[in-house]
């Protein structure tokens, strides 16, 4: 088993990643304190790992919420249905959530859990590939609204994060490879030895080897582990992390969630983001080649939606959460390996670029 340590002083909490983590109860309930849990997951997972969970928690009074699949159920609408079940159920200011699925699973169950009864304990058990690397690590937690993703939202770290990369073997393809955008992310935006080294290891992440996934999936809970502690409320720093999510979130916006999946917007966002850098004078041609290439790899779209102009991003990007007295904030890589934040980017670069 891997286990790192987000540290965040008495906050602070474990990340372990290893197979057959789901079968591993005494590790599950060390992070419950009382006795009554609540599961939430979605139709997808729950016929594949619910009954799992729940013979891990035979000593707890257990109930679950089982929500629609898909981004655009990341909505107030289910956030109001777990609230009303958590009520109708008597749960407590002792009751524990848990966040069984992807990355809107782990968000609005996150959110709930910052909300209900002004605080309650919650557990992230990640089971795609993109919630595993980034959405299920930092406490970033939220829902959509039709006007821009994850405006409504809190900060709210969980008391674990339990990652079993065999929930891997029933993710679809298209899924997997969401997911490599934001691993290929932590690469570009601040360690260059891990894009090379993803570069390298390509066919093996194809195949799924254990210990390769295992390794890759670390690397990028490490990454992002130092930059929430360093930065928990995206203050400085941690605003990194949204390398080519600018981009992406208008794209998923105007799409309608769910059409693009995140991770194929963040792909398009990151490079477009790379080709602005290009236009700057900041980036090496060679190294947008480099990016787009492993982006291809892992059949993630380089080209954004062909009905998508410069003003229906525009009205999206206008909005994002970066954005400061009205100056557009974005990221933007140097080399691969190095980003940096700029707010003096004018709409009229932008409009060439798009």
């Amino acid at each position: 088993m891997a286990t790192l340590k987000l540290e965040l002083g008495e906050r602070s909490y474990p990340i372990h990643i290893d197979s057959k983590l789901l079968n591993q109860g005494n590790l599950l309930s060390t992070y419950i304190r009382a006795k009554r849990v609540c599961i939430v997951t979605n139709t997808q997972v729950a016929p594949l790992y619910l009954d799992k969970v729940k013979r891990q928690l035979t000593d707890f009074q257990v109930d679950e919420i089982i929500l629609p699949d898909g981004e655009a159920e990341k909505n107030l609408a289910n956030f109001e249905k777990i609230m009303s079940h958590l009520l109708a159920n008597t749960h407590g200011r002792d009751s524990t959530l848990i966040a069984l699925g992807g990355g809107v699973i782990g968000d609005i169950t996150g959110f709930a859990a910052a909300c209900y009864q002004r605080g309650i304990d919650f557990i992230q058990i990640p089971t795609t590939l993109l919630s595993q690397v980034d959405s299920s690590v930092g406490g970033k937690t939220a829902v959509n609204h039709p006007l821009g993703k994850n405006m409504i939202g809190a900060f709210y770290q969980p008391k674990a994060v339990l990652i079993d990369i065999d929930s891997l073997q029933t993710l679809p393809a298209r899924e997997f490879s969401a997911g490599m955008a934001e691993v290929i992310k932590y690469g570009i935006l601040g360690d260059g030895e891990f894009f090379v080294w993803l570069e390298h290891n390509c066919d093996l992440i194809k195949a799924a080897h254990p210990s390769v996934l295992i390794e890759m999936i670390e690397r990028c809970c490490q990454c992002k582990a130092n930059i929430v502690s360093a930065d928990e409320t995206e203050a400085g720093v941690r605003a990194l992390l949204n390398l080519g999510h600018t981009f992406g979130h208008a794209i998923e916006a105007e799409q309608g969630y769910g059409n693009w999946l995140h991770g194929e917007a963040v792909a398009t966002g990151m490079v477009l983001a790379a080709k602005l850098a290009v236009a700057m004078n900041l980036l090496e041609v060679s190294e947008l080649r480099r990016i787009e290439h492993l982006l291809t790899a892992f059949n993630l779209p380089l080209q954004a939606p062909e009905d998508m102009g410069f003003e229906a991003f525009i009205k999206h990007m206008r909005r994002d959460k970066k954005n400061i007295g009205g100056k557009l904030r974005l990221i933007i890589p140097t080399a691969i390996g190095q980003s940096v934040m700029r707010d003096d980017i004018s709409e009229g670069m932008l409009q060439q670029i798009l």
